[in-house]
């Protein structure tokens, strides 16, 4: 018998925004700078995010203090 694999809660746009406590338009800019990560797409071309998209954003907002956006993405990039 097989193990059972655990299934992953994917998060929609409106979801990681209402959860999250940003606006929708920053999910997809975040997204399009490289720092938050899309992990698929619904057959309808929406984005999806696991559960990781959370600490990614708890991290934006430490490094937010410090950093530029662009050095934000670099570093988030290299993590």
């Amino acid at each position: 018998m097989s193990p059972v694999r655990p299934i992953k809660k994917l998060f929609k746009i409106s979801e990681v925004a209402e959860y999250s406590g940003l606006s929708k338009q920053s999910v997809n800019y975040y997204t399009a700078l490289g720092i938050l990560r899309e992990v698929s797409r619904t057959k309808t071309g929406h984005r999806l995010y696991d559960e990781t998209v959370f600490d990614r954003i708890e991290r934006l907002r430490q490094l937010k203090a410090t950093k530029t956006l662009r050095e934000i993405a670099e570093t988030l990039r290299a993590e």
